[in-house]
């Protein structure tokens, strides 16, 4: 058993790291930017340690820092979160090479799925269905028409080391494909130092669903059904619920074996999330994130498990505490991310918290690092809380939902809590006839943005 954890993370998830610890009996570090010295990740671990300025590249970023409070405080493990260094294979590398363990997948896993390339290659070969598109990556514009015409548009470019929405470009017809694969390579040289980039059928009417997977390391692995993550903004999620309302359990047995067999085969080990577009009942490969996700809770939710623990659990070689037929869906979970943003244009909005209330009663948990009196740093991501409930069914978790975001205080700054209220007056959401385009074209309307 770990005597020490250090959580290389700050805000909510570093806290729901903190709190499996402490129900586990291992003694947690949080890290720190000078910004964070007051956050409650600092005030709940048994021991902080300050890694340097508000910048992230300066503190939550830099390897040589975390390595050095690993050192200085005796931490056996580090714990990423998500974000940050969770997906950085360089620096997974580097703790392998230093002897701590990293609560998550190898560094060749992670190096393999970052690409995304790569990725679809392996996953394809693992049987995973995949999106028509290129095989590899595209070098040139005469090459991304050539493909565009034998896939058929649309199409979207995507920068091979992309993510969050970056590095990703619609082109509609042959006459948007210039600027299309220029834009998206730029964006991947600026943003992620790669400007590579490949094709795949830009599907129309798709719904954005996960599959989350947990591996032991040596050749076993289950799934824990799926997550719809369809309600997006600028390919950022919004709203995730569990299980999703389009899939059936015929259908989420079928696509969840595929991914636990594939990821069984690599001996992977840890949680993962093997992500998908879904359109007429087929599913397309998109990529796989090899950590945990903010979305989690959900699926924790409906199975009863803590995902954190079981991360713990595999890393320190103990065999995962369930099997797959342990696993079976109970009731429906929906969570919905709190940002500190202000409408209708969704810009920043930090500031010190003057009130803050959490919403409460049965099936009600909010995951957040609010406090009255904090002040929420301007250097970081806005969200500043998940919202997450879970019903018998999805009416009562959308009743449950409405009820809970109106307990719910924040006061002294902005945050997308109205977005959600009027989200859930919506027919659509309340019957879950929703794409992953629903919501930008409904902001469209309603927010005027474009």
């Amino acid at each position: 058993m770990f005597d020490k954890i250090l959580i290389a993370n700050r805000g909510e998830i570093a806290l729901r790291v903190i709190r499996a610890c402490r129900e586990m009996g291992i003694r947690s570090v949080a890290v720190h930017s000078t910004a964070d010295s007051d956050a409650m990740h600092v005030r709940m671990a048994d021991e902080a340690i300050c890694i340097g300025p508000p910048s992230a590249t300066d503190s939550y970023l830099s390897v040589p820092a975390i390595i050095s409070a690993c050192e200085i405080t005796g931490a056996q493990a580090i714990h990423p979160g998500y974000g940050f260094l969770s997906e950085n294979a360089a620096f997974v590398q580097i703790l392998e090479d230093h002897d701590i363990t990293f609560i998550g997948p190898t560094s060749e896993h992670i190096r393999i799925m970052g690409d995304k390339i790569t990725a679809k290659d392996t996953m394809k070969a693992l049987g995973v269905p995949c999106v028509p598109g290129s095989d590899g990556g595209v070098d040139s514009l005469e090459e991304a028409l050539r493909i565009g015409k034998e896939v058929g548009y649309p199409v979207i470019v995507k920068a091979t080391a992309g993510g969050g929405g970056k590095g990703m470009k619609v082109a509609q017809t042959a006459d948007d494909m210039k600027s299309a694969y220029q834009t998206a390579r730029a964006e991947g040289k600026s943003n992620f130092g790669n400007p590579d980039v490949y094709i795949e059928k830009y599907l129309t009417t798709p719904r954005h669903i996960e599959i989350q997977v947990f591996g032991d390391g040596k050749g076993k692995a289950v799934h824990l059904g799926e997550r719809d993550c369809s309600l997006q903004r600028r390919h950022q999620k919004v709203l995730e619920e569990a299980p999703g309302p389009a899939i059936d359990a015929e259908t989420r047995a079928r696509i969840g074996k595929i991914c636990a067999d594939a990821v069984a085969n690599i001996n992977y080990i840890g949680a993962g999330t093997i992500e998908f577009l879904y359109e007429n009942g087929d599913f397309y490969f998109i990529e796989m994130n090899t950590r945990l996700q903010v979305e989690h809770p959900v699926t924790e939710a409906i199975f009863g498990v803590d995902l954190v623990r079981e991360q713990i659990r595999v890393a320190e070689g103990y065999p995962m505490s369930f099997t797959q037929d342990d696993l079976e869906v109970n009731g429906h979970a929906i969570e919905v991310r709190i940002n500190a943003e202000r409408l209708p244009n969704f810009a920043p909005s930090p500031g010190r918290i003057t009130q803050y209330h959490a919403p409460g009663g049965l099936g009600v948990r909010m995951d957040s690092a609010l406090y009255d009196g904090y002040s929420i740093p301007p250097f970081y991501d806005s969200l500043i809380g998940k919202l997450i409930v879970h019903g018998r069914d999805r009416p009562e978790a959308l009743a449950r939902l409405s009820r809970a975001l109106g307990e719910l205080i924040v006061d002294g700054i902005h945050t997308t809590v109205p977005l959600f209220d009027a989200l859930l007056a919506e027919p659509d959401i309340q019957s879950g006839n929703y794409t992953i385009h629903w919501l930008e074209h409904w902001l469209e309307t309603h927010l005027g943005e474009g």
